[in-house]
């Protein structure tokens, strides 16, 4: 598939930060006005944003659809618990708490969801908790599958703590991509911000709260039961969340599609930027 990049203007993305029942999340926002919108669910990694992960995509899908992209509880800029919580599952539910919160916050009786790496974890949690909230669903690099493979790149990712530079980091992002020099522009542009976000304490805090557990995949009947439209997209060289993932939540979901890039690694939306967004907007209008 070649998409030529669209010359038109790009949508304007706006941030603030929102206050809920329960949390107060840093939102950035486009397309406000527009009928569908679409919630976008960042990953994990050191010192990562939503606006890191997505900041093309607002300005993209944007100009047609209403777009939220929030760092979810416990990252970045939005609200952080004081004491570590005591599982990964209970993150997950207070991340599923704070999405709905936001979903009501905007007045919105459903939205469409795209979940990269561990915003896939939350977008399913999602299906299964709040199905009638969710209209479609692309997943994005998903892991925590029975077959996700743990590559020696994502243990090596999760020890930056140990000895935390920004060499180690811009080192490890360069294994998220498949063609590390032509992603570097990218890499370099970002190294600061991400460094001096993932070096506040509380940051680190909840980083540490987050993975001292296991994720507990889905289980394959509660997959079997999700009949929403679901797109999955993964890159073929992903060394972060292996592409057996994608083919697991492909043969037990009950209405899927899936997409894989060839030379493409775990930032499908910033490797195949222009490719991805045509892609999601043609799935959210009904063209795949």
């Amino acid at each position: 598939m070649t998409v030529k990049a669209t010359q038109e203007t790009k949508a304007q993305v706006t941030s603030s930060v929102v206050k809920t029942e329960n949390f107060e999340t840093y939102v950035n926002r486009s397309g406000e006005g527009n009928e569908e919108t679409i919630l976008f669910l960042h990953g994990s990694g050191p010192g990562v944003t939503a606006i890191a992960n997505w900041k093309p995509a607002l300005e993209e899908a944007g100009k047609s659809f209403h777009c939220l992209a929030p760092d979810l509880y416990g990252f970045s800029n939005s609200s952080h618990p004081e004491e570590p919580l005591k599982n990964r599952q209970a993150w997950m539910d207070e991340w599923v708490r704070q999405a709905i919160e936001l979903i009501d916050h905007y007045k919105l009786d459903k939205v469409n969801l795209v979940g990269n790496s561990l915003g896939c974890s939350v977008a399913l949690e999602l299906l299964i908790e709040h199905p009638d909230r969710i209209g479609k669903v692309v997943l994005m690099g998903p892991g925590g599958t029975p077959n996700t493979k743990m590559s020696f790149e994502l243990a090596r990712a999760k020890s930056f703590y140990d000895n935390p530079s920004k060499k180690k980091l811009q080192q490890i992002m360069s294994w998220f991509v498949y063609d590390a020099e032509k992603m570097w522009p990218v890499i370099e542009a970002v190294t600061d911000d991400r460094f001096e976000n993932a070096m506040r304490p509380e940051v680190k805090r909840s980083n540490n709260s987050i993975f001292a557990t296991a994720a507990v995949p889905v289980p394959t009947v509660a997959l079997n039961r999700i009949k929403h439209p679901v797109l999955l997209v993964h890159g073929l060289n992903d060394k972060v969340c292996s592409v057996e993932s994608s083919y697991y939540l492909a043969e037990h979901l009950g209405n899927p599609q899936l997409h894989i890039f060839g030379q493409c690694g775990h930032w499908t939306q910033l490797e195949k930027k222009d490719e991805f967004n045509f892609l999601i907007q043609e799935f959210f209008r009904d063209r795949l």
